[in-house]
């Protein structure tokens, strides 16, 4: 399964930028899909998930200013990011999984990653 991030830029502090995770391939279902960041020198978090049967969570980083949701039909994950400030700048990431057939197998995907630069 494939998993292509898109959406980063450059944004002024206090901008918005809304992320897109695409997944194509074999896919029977998804359980989780997370959205994820790095920043130089930092190691990679997690910023925003969401599983089956389960509220969206967030970090405390970017609660109230990020927003997760998904779209079965088209298969897609988006991350609104409102609010933005400097030390959002990172390479974000998407992460997927699911299974591909009904009782599997299993997937874990990641995309390459989008980089988003909060800056004036």
């Amino acid at each position: 399964v494939q998993v292509t991030e898109s959406g980063g830029g450059l944004v002024q502090p206090g901008g918005s930028l809304r992320l897109s995770c695409g997944y194509s391939g074999t896919v029977f279902s998804v359980r989780y899909v997370g959205w994820y960041r790095q920043a130089p020198g930092k190691e990679r978090e997690r910023i925003a998930s969401t599983l089956v049967g389960d509220a969206p969570k967030y970090a405390d980083s970017v609660k109230g200013r990020f927003t997760i949701s998904r779209d079965n039909a088209r298969n897609v994950v988006y991350l609104q990011m409102d609010s933005l400030k400097p030390e959002d700048t990172a390479v974000y990431y998407c992460n997927v999984e699911g299974t591909q057939r009904w009782r599997g197998p299993e997937f874990d995907s990641w995309g390459q990653g989008t980089q988003v630069t909060v800056s004036s």
